[in-house]
């Protein structure tokens, strides 16, 4: 059978390198670091921090700060304006764009042939062994692999490259032989208007043997729905009875499993993490009973982390792989085959084993929304509050806001829930301030204006108006009440919600 051969094909590559990297994860580090210098040592970064001269990691570390997107955006912006040999050899062909930070609606992240060959598709195949080698029953590559993607369009500020949703660029550049494992074709996973796309891509797969779910589950959760209903079936396994795993990333999945056990009603249905981003492909899940992810150290990526007390630091000082410890939460920091030396993601990991080494993802360094992949930083909610205040002439003391899961009934959709306790008299039209609290999200942030557009994945705010005091009960249950302690302003959990909302109805 051809797709066992393939699958064969892939296995022999990926298992035993990834058994390697297991066994002699310190020496597949400095080796990563070791050619990303050579490579890049004639460009402006380069010469300005001598990577001709081979530094080893704790030289590294002493030379090139630790830097943030902001930080390191005048560089990325000559970048997208066309310089070459900036950050890393020639021109890169295409920006991932990801959610915005506190100067922009949106980030570039740029991306090389070499990230996309040896990050995303090295680990893409790595994934595909995994995959196979673990549930060889099941004969995934017997049918199609269901994946979504953005779209591409020239990126900002007049430069030569493309820019989309790094999805599109690794679907748009795809090898011959990975494109026909997946399905829908190029032309309609790659179309812009997400209504449309979710609609036509539903009527495509509708007579596809689809096997493999590889995605966003807010986005799956939707196309499978149409499914469904266009086909009059009960599930989806009576549209693909040989469905039978779902490579799932971006947000937690904990909290759509008991959806998804709807959507897919069989206990052979399988589901595996992973764990990429618009920076790379860090880690993903090689243990089906357990959730911890295996970082990948062998891709192209350089790792780095920050403790707790790091964070905030003004000249933060990062940890070695070998120093890390099972147990607290790290910020990454990257020096990536795309150009990005040092670069805190943001993201926190906490390892759970350290030989191998793998992680589980604990969230971000500052409070955030990402239930649904939108991304919404505090930075974002607190100038949409600020903005909705304007518009209703009113004043927030303080907020907190938690993610309202998708529902088991076809029609439900997710979204956020607002708990607000004003200054002042409340608006006169508390649905006019939700409305201008979800008006300046969407332009604050392009990820929350994708899942917001036409209702299609995010249904608007709900707003509760909290009686004057709320909080401060809150904080004297807690044993917080001082100036040092504050409400937690985002959480992807309803817990600190559900508690003030009880405490507002007592």
């Amino acid at each position: 059978m051809l797709d066992q051969l393939l699958a064969r094909f892939v296995q022999l590559e990926s298992l035993p390198r990834l058994a390697r990297v297991r066994a002699q994860p310190h020496e597949t580090q400095a080796r990563v670091l070791a050619g990303l210098l050579a490579r890049a040592q004639a460009t402006e970064w380069g010469r300005r921090y001598g990577f001709g001269e081979a530094p080893a990691a704790a030289a590294f570390a002493r030379r090139v700060p630790v830097r943030t997107y902001e930080q390191l955006y005048p560089e990325l912006e000559r970048v997208l304006r066309g310089a070459a040999d900036v950050l890393w050899p020639g021109r890169p062909a295409w920006f991932a764009q990801s959610s915005g930070t506190t100067n922009a609606r949106s980030k570039y992240i740029p991306v090389s042939p070499e990230s996309l060959r040896q990050c995303h598709y090295r680990a893409g195949r790595d994934m595909l062994a995994l995959s196979t080698h673990l549930y060889p029953q099941a004969r995934l590559l017997a049918g199609k692999t269901l994946s979504l993607g953005g779209a591409l369009a020239p990126a900002p500020l007049g430069g030569p490259a493309l820019a989309g949703d790094v999805s599109a660029i690794i679907m748009h550049e795809l090898p011959p032989w990975a494109e026909a494992l997946r399905t829908p074709p190029r032309a309609l996973a790659l179309l812009p208007e997400w209504e449309e796309k979710i609609e036509r891509i539903a009527r495509h797969v509708l007579r596809q043997d689809v096997r493999v779910l590889a995605g966003v589950p807010t986005w799956m959760t939707l196309l499978l729905r149409r499914v469904v209903a266009l086909a009059g079936a009960d599930t989806i396994l009576d549209v693909w009875p040989h469905l039978g795993l779902f490579l799932h990333g971006a947000v937690a999945f904990e909290p759509y499993r008991a959806l998804y056990a709807s959507l897919v009603p069989s206990p052979a249905m399988r589901y595996l993490e992973i764990y990429n981003a618009s920076e790379g492909y860090f880690a993903l899940q090689d243990q089906p009973d357990c959730p911890d992810l295996l970082l990948l150290l062998d891709h192209g990526i350089y790792y780095e982390f920050l403790p707790a007390d790091q964070w905030d630091a003004p000249d933060p000082q990062a940890l070695a792989l070998r120093d890390v410890q099972i147990g607290p939460s790290y910020a990454l920091v990257i020096s990536t085959n795309a150009g990005l030396w040092r670069y805190a993601v943001g993201d926190t990991v906490r390892f759970t084993s350290l030989a191998p080494y793998r992680v589980r993802i604990t969230g971000r360094t500052r409070h955030f929304l990402n239930a649904f992949g939108e991304e919404v930083m505090v930075e974002n909610a607190e100038a949409a509050v600020a903005a909705a205040c304007r518009a209703t002439g009113t004043a927030v003391r303080d907020f907190t806001a938690a993610p309202v899961w998708f529902g088991l009934d076809a029609a439900s959709r997710g979204g956020h829930e607002w708990a607000v306790e004003f200054a002042g008299p409340p608006p006169a039209s508390p649905p006019a301030f939700a409305e201008a609290l979800d008006a300046a999200l969407q332009a604050l942030n392009s990820d929350y204006a994708a899942k917001r557009h036409r209702n299609l994945a995010l249904a608007p705010p709900r707003l509760h108006v909290l009686p004057p005091g709320t909080f401060e009960r809150w904080l004297g249950q807690q044993g917080k009440l001082g100036g040092q302690h504050k409400i937690p302003r985002l959480t992807n959990t309803r817990t600190l919600l559900e508690q003030v909302l009880a405490l507002a109805a007592g």
